[in-house]
C-alpha cells in the first residue's frame, strides 16, 4: 500500500511517501522538500550472539548524481569513502535516534539515508533526519519516537526556520534542533559569538514548528499502520543483580569515593571485575557479570553525586580539572601547544602554507575549497589500549569538526591573512572532553603561530545526573569519562568572551526540559570564562611575528584582464617565475596574486617575483626609461624587451647620433641597454630610442667638409681628381652630397 502525505512546513512543502521503493526493508520512506529528495530505509536483523551492546548503525550517503555531477578523478568515478560532512550528518542522526530505542534492546539495526536529488535551497541534512525519524516510527521496529527536527538560522537579529542552504555564510547562527515529546533532544550549532540567552530564545522559537512536524510524522505512521514487533529484553535477572550487588557494592563504593585519576580507576575497577568473575564462575556468564557490575557502579556514582555532592575524582560539582599549558613545545613547527585538563591531554600543531594547499572538495553541489582545516587524532594508546592504526574513524572526524567549527568564526579573512591553515590535534590521553581540549589547544596554537585570530576560544563539557525517579537533577562541570558513561547528557559548548561559536549536545534520555538547558548554558559560560582567564595568563594575544620556519606570503593585486599575461601561453611565464625565484605563485580569479617564499626570513626571492609580476602587468608610458635586453636584431633596428613579455623597437636611426651603417655595429643580441620610450602608437607598438639618453657629440671643424659641404670661409674644397662634367649633365640624387640645412 502506498501512503503519501504532504505538509506546509515553514513555508515549504514537505512530502513523505512509502510503499513503493525498497519493499524488502522493514520500512522505507521517500522524503521530498522542493527538489531535494532523500530515501531513508530501516532494517532489523536477529540479535547477534554474545554481544553486550546495541549494534545500531547509521549511514548517510551523498551521491554526486544528486546534483548532476561526475567525480573529478580520471581513474575512479564511483563515490569513495564518506566525506567528513556525510560522517558528521550520520553522527547527528545517530545522536538523535539512539536514545529512543528501548533499554536492553540489542537487535542489529541499520538506517541508511541516501540523497537522491539536491537543489540549491533545501537542506538534505534536515530532510535526512526527518526521513530517518519517519522510517523508524512507521516501521515495526520498537522505537519511542518520533523525532522532529528543524534548522534554525539567525540573520540580522531575526530567527529563520529552515533557511536556504545557499545563504548559510551570511547567518550569525546555524543550528540543527531536534525534540521529542516537546523536550529538546539534541543540538548541533555553530555561531558567530551568539549570546547564550539568544540561543535559548531560538530554542523556544522552534517549539511550534517542531510540534507541527511531530504530529505530521505521527499521522503518517498511523496511516501506514505497522504494529511494533514484540521483543525479549536482555534484562539481567534479579537474582544476579542481588548477588553482584551484595558481593561488590561496598568495594565499588570505596573505588568511586577514593579520588584517583583515570588510570588508577580503570586498574582498580578491572581488578574488582576479575574478583567477580572468580566468585561467580560457572553460575553466570562473564558478559552478564560485567553488565551487572556496571549497574552497581552507576548506582554508586549517582549516590555519591546526590547524597554527598562529590565526584569520582574528588572535585566539586562545578569545578574544572587542573589545567596545564605549554607553548612552543615543538621547535620546527609553525605553532604548537600542549594543553592538559586532568588526565586528558591534547597536543595541537599549526602549519601554514600557500593558498595552493587549500583543500579541494567535490560534493553534491559542485566543487569548493577549504582554507582552514582541523584534524583530530585519538590513537589506541590514548585509552591505554592496543589496536590497529587505521584512517580516522567517525568519532575522530566528528570531534575534529566540532573543534574546527568552534574556531572557524575567529579565523581572519584571506585578505587579512592569505594562508592555508591546518591544525592537527594529537590526543595523547583521553578521560572525557577531548574535543573541548582540542578546541582550547587549537586556539592557543593558532596564536602561538602568529595567526591573528579575532579572539581566543575555549570550551567545556557539562554533564547531567538524574536520580532514580527523575525528580531531581544535578549538573556536572567538565565531566570525565566515567561520568559521561554513567550520566545522561554531554553538552559541549565553545565560544569567546562575547558568546557561543559551537554547540554539540547529546542525551541518553528522552529529552531535557528548558529550565535544565538554561542552567547548563549559564554554567558553561561561567566556566568558559574561567578557562579563558587561564589561557590568557599564558598567551594573551597572537604573536606579532610568524615562526621563522613559516613561509612568507606577499600579495600583489593585478587587473583580472591581465591574468593571462602573468600565466603566459601554456603557463610558460608563471612556470618561469616559479623556477627562477623558487617561490610558489598562486593567481586568483579576482586578480589577487599570492607569492609564497621558502621558509625563513623574508628574502629577495619574493621581492624579485613581486617586481617581475608587477612589470608584466605594467603599462609602458612615453618618456619612461628602461634597462632592457636586446632580444632580436633586424636590418632596420633592434627589438628590446623592456618589461617581461613586452618588446619595443629601437629603429636604426635611434641607436646613435652618428650614422649607423648596420645595427650590429652598435648592439648585439643579448646586450643590455638603456632606452627611452618615445612613442606608443594606437595598436600598442612601442618605439624606443637609445640615442635620446646619450649626449650629442660636438661637431669637428672639418666635419662639413668631409661630407662634401662648404669649408670654413665659404670656399669649396679642392678636388683634384674630380672629372669634368659634360654639358647638360645632372648629378643623380644618389650621388649628391648629403643634405645640409640652409
Amino acid at each position: 500500500m502506498i501512503v503519501k502525505k504532504e505538509l506546509d512546513f515553514a513555508g515549504k512543502k514537505l512530502t513523505l511517501e512509502t510503499g513503493k521503493l525498497a519493499p524488502q526493508a522493514n520500512q522505507a520512506v521517500l522524503a521530498r522538500m522542493g527538489e531535494t529528495v532523500v530515501l531513508a530505509t530501516a532494517v532489523a536483523n536477529e540479535p547477534r550472539e554474545s554481544i553486550d551492546y546495541f549494534p545500531l548503525r547509521i549511514d548517510y550517503e551523498e551521491k554526486l548524481y544528486a546534483g548532476g555531477h561526475i567525480k573529478g578523478s580520471r581513474w575512479v568515478k564511483r563515490e569513495g569513502r564518506p566525506t567528513d560532512e556525510a560522517t558528521v550528518t550520520a553522527r547527528l542522526i545517530d545522536h538523535n535516534v539512539r536514545p529512543l530505542f528501548p533499554k536492553d534492546y540489542i537487535e542489529d539495526i541499520q538506517v541508511i539515508v541516501t540523497v537522491l536529488s539536491i537543489d540549491e535551497e533545501n537542506d538534505p541534512q534536515i530532510l535526512a533526519l526527518i526521513a530517518a525519524s519517519a522510517a523508524l516510527h512507521a516501521s515495526d521496529i520498537p522505537w519511542n519516537g518520533p523525532i522532529a527536527a528543524v534548522r534554525l538560522g539567525l540573520k540580522e537579529g531575526n530567527f529563520i526556520i529552515n533557511p536556504p542552504v545557499n545563504g548559510e555564510g551570511e547567518q550569525d547562527l546555524d543550528a540543527v534542533i531536534s525534540s521529542v515529546n516537546g523536550k529538546i533532544l539534541a543540538i548541533e550549532a555553530e555561531g558567530k559569538e551568539v549570546p547564550e540567552e539568544k540561543i535559548i530564545e531560538g530554542l523556544k522559537f522552534c517549539q511550534e514548528p517542531l510540534a507541527q512536524l511531530a504530529k505530521f510524522i505521527e499521522d503518517f505512521a498511523r496511516e501506514v499502520g505497522n504494529k511494533k514487533l514484540e521483543y525479549e529484553p536482555v534484562a539481567l535477572s534479579e537474582e544476579m543483580l542481588k548477588d553482584i550487588t551484595d558481593f561488590a557494592s561496598e568495594k565499588v563504593k570505596k573505588i568511586v569515593t577514593t579520588p584517583m585519576d583515570k588510570v588508577d580507576f580503570v586498574d582498580t575497577y578491572g581488578d574488582l571485575l576479575e574478583e567477580v568473575y572468580a566468585e561467580f564462575e560457572g553460575k553466570y556468564t562473564k558478559q552478564d557479570m560485567k553488565r551487572a557490575l556496571d549497574e552497581v557502579q552507576k548506582k554508586e556514582i549517582r549516590k555519591l553525586v546526590f547524597d554527598e555532592g562529590k565526584r569520582v575524582d574528588g572535585r566539586g560539582l562545578d569545578e574544572v580539572r587542573p589545567i596545564e599549558i605549554e607553548l612552543g613545545l615543538l621547535p620546527r613547527t609553525h605553532g604548537s601547544v600542549f594543553f592538559a585538563r586532568g588526565v586528558t591531554q591534547a597536543l595541537s600543531i599549526v602549519t601554514l602554507g600557500s593558498s595552493s594547499l587549500e583543500q579541494w572538495i567535490q560534493g553534491m553541489t559542485g566543487e569548493d575549497t577549504k582554507r582552514y582545516m582541523h584534524h583530530y587524532y585519538g590513537r589506541p594508546f590514548s585509552f591505554g589500549e592496543t589496536g590497529p592504526l587505521r584512517s580516522p574513524g567517525r568519532r575522530e572526524i566528528g570531534h575534529g569538526t566540532l573543534a574546527e567549527n568552534a574556531l572557524k568564526p575567529m579565523i581572519p579573512s584571506k585578505e587579512d591573512f592569505p594562508y592555508a591553515i591546518r591544525v592537527v590535534t594529537e590526543i595523547l590521553s583521553q578521560n572525557g572532553s577531548t574535543s573541548m581540549a582540542a578546541t582550547c589547544g587549537s586556539s592557543l596554537a593558532l596564536m602561538d603561530a602568529g595567526v591573528p585570530i579575532k579572539a581566543p576560544v575555549a570550551g567545556v563539557a557539562i554533564g547531567l545526573m538524574v536520580n532514580e525517579d527523575a525528580s531531581e537533577h544535578i549538573l556536572l562541570t567538565d565531566i570525565v569519562g566515567v561520568e559521561d558513561f554513567n550520566g545522561f547528557m554531554d553538552l559541549k559548548m565553545a565560544g569567546t568572551r562575547q558568546g557561543m561559536t559551537a554547540i554539540q549536545m547529546e542525551l541518553k534520555m528522552h529529552g531535557v526540559p528548558f529550565e535544565v538547558l538554561e542552567e547548563a548554558f549559564k554554567k558553561s559560560r561561567e566556566k568558559r570564562l574561567e578557562i579563558l582567564d587561564k589561557m590568557n595568563a599564558v598567551l594573551e594575544k597572537p604573536r606579532e611575528q610568524l615562526s621563522k620556519y613559516a613561509p612568507r606570503i606577499t600579495v600583489v593585486k593585478i587587473d583580472p584582464k591581465k591574468i593571462g599575461e602573468v600565466i603566459g601561453p601554456g603557463g610558460k611565464m608563471i612556470k618561469n617565475i616559479i623556477e627562477t625565484t623558487k617561490c610558489d605563485v598562486d593567481v586568483e580569479d579576482d586578480g589577487t596574486v599570492l607569492i609564497s617564499s621558502q621558509e625563513g626570513e623574508p628574502d629577495s626571492d619574493a621581492q624579485r617575483a613581486k617586481e617581475w609580476i608587477e612589470n608584466i602587468v605594467r603599462e609602458a608610458k612615453v618618456g619612461e626609461i628602461y634597462e632592457g635586453k636586446v632580444v632580436r636584431i633586424m636590418d632596420f633596428g633592434a627589438f628590446v624587451e623592456i618589461l617581461p613579455g613586452k618588446d619595443g623597437l629601437v629603429h636604426i636611426s635611434e641607436l646613435a647620433h652618428r650614422h649607423v651603417p648596420n645595427v650590429e655595429s652598435v648592439v648585439k643580441e643579448g646586450d643590455k641597454i638603456k632606452v627611452k620610450v618615445i612613442e606608443i602608437d594606437s595598436t600598442g607598438r612601442i618605439s624606443l630610442s637609445k640615442k635620446a639618453l646619450e649626449k650629442r657629440p660636438p661637431a669637428s671643424p672639418d666635419s662639413r667638409a668631409s661630407r662634401g659641404g662648404t669649408a670654413p670661409g665659404g670656399k669649396r674644397p679642392h678636388r683634384p681628381n674630380r672629372p669634368p662634367r659634360r654639358p647638360g649633365y645632372r648629378t643623380p640624387y644618389y650621388q649628391k652630397p648629403a643634405y645640409r640645412s640652409r
